[in-house]
Formats: C-alpha cells, sequence, structure tokens
C-alpha cells in the first residue's frame, strides 16, 4: 500500500508499478542533473559554446554551396543572442526538471508526470527541433567536420525521449493504481 501525500489517499501498488514510478522519477532526476550541468557549464565557460554557435550560424566550415549560403547568420550580435536564448531554454528546463523530481520525492505522482513532461518536452524541442533540425539541416551543421554536434544532439535527445517514455508509462490510473 502507498499514501499520495498530495491527495491523502490510499492505494494498493504493486512492485512492478513502483519500479516504474521509481525508474521514471531517477531517469527525471539524471536529466535534470544533466541538463543543469549543461547550462552551468555554458554560463561558467561561456567562450567555448558560444564558439561553436557562431561557426555553426555562420556556417563557415560547411561546403560553402552557394544555394545554402545565404542561410547563413554571420551577425554577431545575433549568434550570440541565439546562445544565450539557448542557455536560458537549457536552466529553465533544468528548473522545471529539478521542480519534477521534487515532486517525485513528495510522491505527488500525477503533478510530477505533468511536469516531467514538460520538462523533458523542452528538451526534446531544443535538441531535437533545434540542434538536429535547425543546426543540422538549416544551418547544415552535418557538413562540418570541426562544429559538428549531431551525436552529442541525438543523445540528448534519446535521453529526454527514453525518460519521457517512462514517464508516461508510469501513468497507472487506468488500472486504478497511482
Amino acid at each position: 500500500m502507498s499514501t499520495n501525500t498530495a491527495t491523502g489517499t490510499t492505494v494498493t501498488t504493486t512492485p512492478h508499478d513502483r519500479a516504474l514510478t521509481l525508474t521514471a522519477a531517477l531517469l527525471t532526476a539524471g536529466v535534470a542533473l544533466y541538463i543543469a550541468l549543461v547550462a552551468f557549464g555554458n554560463i561558467t565557460d561561456f567562450g567555448t559554446n558560444q564558439a561553436f554557435v557562431q561557426h555553426v550560424l555562420a556556417m563557415d566550415t560547411t561546403f560553402k554551396d552557394d544555394d545554402l549560403m545565404w542561410r547563413a547568420i554571420t551577425s554577431k550580435g545575433l549568434q550570440n543572442t541565439a546562445y544565450v536564448l539557448i542557455i536560458v531554454w537549457e536552466t529553465l528546463a533544468a528548473l522545471v526538471l529539478g521542480y519534477g523530481t521534487w515532486l517525485w520525492a513528495r510522491r505527488d505522482f500525477a503533478r510530477a508526470r505533468s511536469v516531467s513532461t514538460y520538462g523533458l518536452l523542452m528538451l526534446l524541442l531544443l535538441f531535437g527541433a533545434g540542434f538536429i533540425a535547425i543546426g543540422g539541416e538549416w544551418f547544415s551543421m552535418w557538413q562540418s567536420k570541426t562544429w559538428n554536434g549531431l551525436d552529442a544532439a541525438l543523445r540528448v535527445f534519446v535521453f529526454a525521449g527514453i525518460s519521457l517514455v517512462v514517464v508516461v508509462l508510469s501513468d497507472r490510473r487506468g488500472s486504478g493504481t497511482d
């Protein structure tokens, strides 16, 4: 038996249910820790990934195809704005996932699932739409031997995606457990 502190209800849970809930909580915590470290690194070592973003947006290490180079953004101001927005998004995602982890620890499972889902979605959007689609395809990052972050983006996308699947699967309300 388990008591949900948010609702005060007592429900019967199986070992499988508890293991799945624990897995969702730990994966949320793991992704929160990871993205918090990424954001912290980007803030404290601003220049390293700033150069990465600048080169990707400038497309200066791609094949220099005239049909694609019109997409390049060479304005340092726009490049830096994009980089700061990435850091802000990462920081917000870390905070959302940290809050989700706290809700898992409090056994407020419904809210934990909801908040964790939003945080994980934030990362799927940043790394899937932002880095893989826009950086990889629009700015042809895949062409660069030096400034290609597709493998790293895919790792985060998969980590967040698998975590999201587990979080969603941990919702056992349909079977009468939580």
